[in-house]
Formats: structure tokens, C-alpha cells, sequence
């Protein structure tokens, strides 16, 4: 088998390409034509798997799909025009009223929301610490049907137990959901915990220049769908392993249409191609900056699962090639973090993270700032919080940048 990104770099190729491209081309269309009108029936009947209406399948998007497939070894997957739509519709597809799931409590802030939302129309969710097993095995009940969890949480960087968590739900018979987002296919690949179901935010490192959002989910041949209740039985065709992510494209991407343009698609995959090569060097400047800013007087505390005084610095050094790229610290109380981070030049005091420019955020006054000082004293969030998230820069420049910041303070 070839290489994570010899594969990833040529996967639009081995599928045939238009007359000869490199790139899979931008299907800018909605809709196609068929000669014979029993050929379209089929299609529809999900007798063929040619193309319909562009709103669930698109080939510039398919091509997307079958690199993310390569990259994650996954069975199937579905691309969404966000990351929220991937997490979004594929819970909506999967869970019904009374349906109760776990999740862990350091997520994404819209994340959280979102499943706040699902909990006020009839599908229950119960939060814990996800680093520990004991504390979802406490909180599963026999409604429960997933677990959804995140490798990295944003942005305190707490790691999950996701080897305990993948063995206790593989006993239980229970759906796993692994948002890979943080770490991203090249440095952990969540089938090797027995992941259920994999969600990435395209919009990250897999795209990693900050032109282009998207989503995914994929299915992994894991988890046995003929003992779940949830699939319609218009679904059950043909090889069970696919049933679920058939739903998630038929009941989720089709009726709520979060679709991912091909135009987006195409600056995707064209991002895809480099990310090994862009997740080296970010993970190598997080770490150095890391290392700068903790020997820093000026700094109360460095979060970042690499530091060996992380609670998960052993889980993470096993099952990550690196510890990622995001990091976030606390300066010492005599320093404004406002006034720090105005005071930085050549880092963008911005949002988003997996971009080739270092970020920097303010946590809980942005982010954070809806879920109140009450749920993020609970995540660990404090007020001076920063988050960063490494670019590809020369590494003397961001340290540079950073030191005249300090030095200023």
C-alpha cells in the first residue's frame, strides 16, 4: 500500500479523470441527463450509482469523498457544507425521540450547543469527562445509543480515553463517534480504536488555507447496523456496513440539504494534498513555541498535550504521531491578554484554526462567550485564556513576534 500522502495525492487520479487531469475538475452543475429514462429510475431506486441532482451527489465532491475514505481507511463518506452539518444531520439520521446519547463535556462550543438543542426536542444527552471510561460507562443508560467524543478537546487540549471508550462501546454495542478534527487523519486515525463513525471539519487542517468550509463523516465497517433499530427498512439493501451512511446521505444531506459545493470541494481536496506536509511543520512550531512561552516569566500556564506535566501526555505520546498544533496558555495576572495579543504583529488575532497562518483568539470572551462563566468554569476556561493554533511561519519569526510582545508586558 502506498504512503498517507502518496495515496492522498494521487487517489482523483486512480478513479479516471477527464481527459487526463490531475484534479478531479469543478462539476458545476445540478442536475443530469440520461438517455434512457430507466437509467435515471435507477439511479433513484438506488440500483446505480451514478449522479441525480447535485444537493447529495456531486463527482467533484465524490472525489472528495473517496479521498477523505483513503485517508481515514474508512468503508464510505459523506461530505456536508460544514462541519456542524456533518455532526448535525448524521445525529439527526441516526437518533429518534427517547434516544439518549454521551458525550464528552470538553467540546466545541457550537458543538455543545448544537446537542443542547437536540436534548430540547427529545433526544437526551448527558455530558462528562471523556478522559476517564468510568465516567461514560457511569452515565449510560438503556436508552443510550453512541458516544460522541472529540481526540483533542478546544482548547484546554484534554485527550480522551479513546482506546477505553472504543472497547467499552464495542461490549455495549454501542455507536462511537470520533471527531478527529483536531488531530486529523495524518496523526491519528480513529479506526485503530474502533470508531464507529468519524467526523472531520474539512474546514481545518484538511483544507488548511482557510478558503473553504466543509464537513464529513465516515463510515468505518465497525459497527454491526443490522442491531440497530433506527434504519429504515428503504435502507436495508445490499451490504449492512453501509446502511447507516446510505441514511446519513438519504435522511440527512438530502431532506436538511447542507450540501458542500464543488467549487468548495475542489479547494478542499487541492488542501488535502499537503496535509502531512503542513501538520509536520505546525506541530513543530506549536511545540517550540510551547516550549518558549512556558520557560516565559510572563506566563502562568501552557496547555498542550505534548508537555509531560499534561494529565494525558502519556496517552497522547501512544496513540498520536504528534501531539497537534493547537495549544492555548494564561498569562500571569499582571498581563492584559487584550493588550498582549494587540501587541502581536505578526500573528492574526483571529478565529478558525488548521490555517498555514498562526491564529490567536481570546477564548472565553469569543468562542466561549455563550455558554456564560458558569459552563466554561466548568471546562476549565479561564477569562485570560488564549488559544493558538500554529502555522507554517518560520519558527524564529513567531518567536520573535511573541518575545516583543512579552517583552512589552
Amino acid at each position: 500500500m502506498p504512503g498517507f500522502t502518496t495515496s492522498t495525492l494521487h487517489s482523483d487520479r486512480r478513479g479516471g479523470v477527464e481527459h487526463g487531469s490531475l484534479h478531479k475538475p469543478i462539476h458545476a452543475n445540478v442536475a443530469y441527463g440520461y438517455e434512457d429514462v430507466q437509467d435515471l429510475v435507477d439511479v433513484f431506486q438506488g440500483r446505480s450509482s451514478n449522479y441525480s441532482y447535485t444537493r447529495q451527489v456531486n463527482p467533484t465532491v465524490s472525489a472528495l469523498e473517496a479521498k477523505i475514505d483513503a485517508m481515514e481507511r474508512g468503508v464510505a463518506t459523506v461530505c456536508f457544507a460544514t462541519g456542524m452539518a456533518a455532526i448535525g444531520t448524521a445525529l439527526f439520521a441516526l437518533l429518534r425521540r427517547g434516544d439518549h446519547f454521551v458525550s464528552s463535556a470538553y467540546l466545541f462550543g457550537n458543538t455543545t450547543s448544537l446537542f443542547q438543542t437536540f436534548a430540547a426536542q427529545g433526544v437526551d444527552v448527558t455530558f462528562v469527562d471523556a478522559t476517564r471510561t468510568d465516567a461514560v460507562e457511569e452515565a449510560l443508560r438503556p436508552e443510550t445509543r453512541l458516544v460522541f467524543v472529540e481526540t483533542i478537546a478546544n482548547p484546554r487540549t484534554q485527550v480522551t480515553d479513546l482506546e477505553g471508550i472504543g472497547t467499552l462501546c464495542r461490549e455495549r454495542g454501542l455507536i462511537y463517534v470520533v471527531d478527529n478534527t483536531m488531530t486529523s487523519p495524518y496523526l491519528f486515525q480513529p479506526v485503530d480504536v474502533d470508531a464507529s463513525l468519524i467526523v472531520n471539519s474539512l474546514t481545518k487542517y484538511i483544507g488548511g488555507h482557510g478558503n473553504a468550509v466543509g464537513g464529513a463523516i465516515t463510515e468505518m465497517g465497525r459497527y454491526d447496523w443490522t442491531t440497530f433499530d433506527n434504519i429504515d427498512d428503504t435502507y436495508k439493501r445490499g451490504d449492512p456496513s453501509r446502511w447507516a451512511i446510505t441514511q446519513i446521505r438519504k435522511k440527512g444531506l438530502r431532506d436538511f440539504g447542507a450540501t458542500l459545493g464543488p467549487e468548495s470541494a475542489h479547494h478542499l481536496a487541492v488542501g488535502a494534498e499537503t496535509l502531512a506536509l503542513r501538520m509536520e511543520r505546525q506541530c513543530a512550531n506549536a511545540r517550540a513555541l510551547v516550549d518558549f512561552l512556558a520557560a516565559h516569566d510572563k506566563i502562568a500556564k501552557v496547555y498542550y498535550p505534548g508537555l509531560p506535566d499534561h494529565p494525558q501526555h502519556g496517552r497522547t505520546t501512544r496513540l498520536f504521531r504528534h501531539p497537534g498544533a493547537l495549544f492555548s496558555f494564561e498569562p500571569t495576572d499582571d498581563v492584559d491578554a487584550f493588550a498582549l495579543l494587540n501587541r502581536l504583529e505578526l500573528v492574526v488575532k483571529s478565529t478558525n484554526l488548521g490555517d498555514n497562518r498562526t491564529l490567536a483568539i481570546p477564548v472565553a470572551h469569543t468562542i466561549y462567550h455563550e455558554i456564560g462563566p458558569e459552563r466554561r468554569a466548568e471546562m476549565g476556561i479561564a477569562d485570560s485564556l488564549i488559544r493558538i493554533s500554529a502555522g507554517i511561519e518560520d519558527i524564529d519569526d513567531l518567536i520573535e513576534d511573541f518575545a516583543q510582545a512579552l517583552g512589552g508586558m
